[in-house]
């Protein structure tokens, strides 16, 4: 089975202009997110998708595969899938599962992606599967950055939001909380299905893509992860990064 992480990445966030080039360490963000992904046994390789040259170049010259997209993909998921055509006419090989890692998320590691396949090897009626962790703080809870979801008894999504669901004002504050990992596996028709879909009411009113897919009747099988992974949205974000990330083993493997 032919299973690539495809990372998309450009340089022009709205909240942090450049993030992908930011320094952690003496390595750009964007370089750690393909190192780490680089030591998925179950990945057959990783690309970086870009429609910047300062990005590809950086890629290319530290011996990594960079793929040139166009400029005018608004979300990651189109990017991924005009990275994932382009990767097949290269190699001439058809890709099975194509898993969509995030560029602004240096502490991802191979556990995880190998956690978040493992459903799709396992179950071939699943289409996508999504990574998520426990939420320890009300500060975290309520931060709309963070992407929080609810599950059913099956571990399957029930719903995502950036407010914090389930609801605390109800009078019980004892509720499990659980955020989005965005570590996410598709199969490879599956998103290209998933891109011809139209945008759906509640995916535009939450901002979270994944709500197309419950809309459209979809199950997304969750998988829980114990390690605390964190994205980088804003400069505040990246000196908490940079802190976490200062004892972090694996980072002596490639620096």
């Amino acid at each position: 089975m032919n299973i690539v992480g495809i990372i998309p990445a450009r340089m022009a966030s709205s909240r942090f202009p450049g993030k992908p080039m930011a320094d952690i360490l003496g390595m750009p963000m964007i370089g750690h997110c393909l190192k780490r992904a680089q030591m998925s046994e179950i990945l057959n390789d990783v690309f970086v998708a870009t429609c910047d040259k300062e990005i590809f170049d950086y890629i290319e010259n530290i011996g990594g595969n960079s793929i040139m997209t166009s400029k005018t993909h608004e979300r990651a998921s189109d990017r991924t899938a005009e990275a994932m055509l382009k990767i097949e006419s290269l190699t001439r090989k058809k890709i099975d599962i194509v898993v969509l890692l995030q560029g602004d998320e240096p502490m991802t590691n191979s556990k995880m992606i190998n956690l978040a396949v493992e459903p799709l090897l396992k179950d071939d009626s699943l289409s996508i599967t999504n990574l998520y962790a426990s939420i320890c703080s009300i500060k975290e809870f309520e931060d709309p950055n963070e992407v929080k979801v609810v599950l059913d008894n099956n571990k399957n999504a029930l719903y995502f939001s950036r407010e914090p669901i389930p609801s605390r004002k109800k009078g019980v504050l004892n509720v499990t909380m659980y955020k989005q990992v965005c570590v996410i596996p598709f199969r490879r028709d599956f998103l290209l299905d998933y891109n011809k879909m139209h945008p759906t009411p509640l995916e535009i009113i939450e901002s979270v893509d994944m709500m197309r897919v419950l809309e459209n009747g979809i199950k997304i099988k969750m998988v829980h992860i114990s390690e605390n992974n964190c994205s980088v949205d804003t400069k505040d974000d990246l000196k908490k990064v940079i802190e976490l990330m200062r004892n972090d083993k694996l980072i002596k493997t490639y620096l």
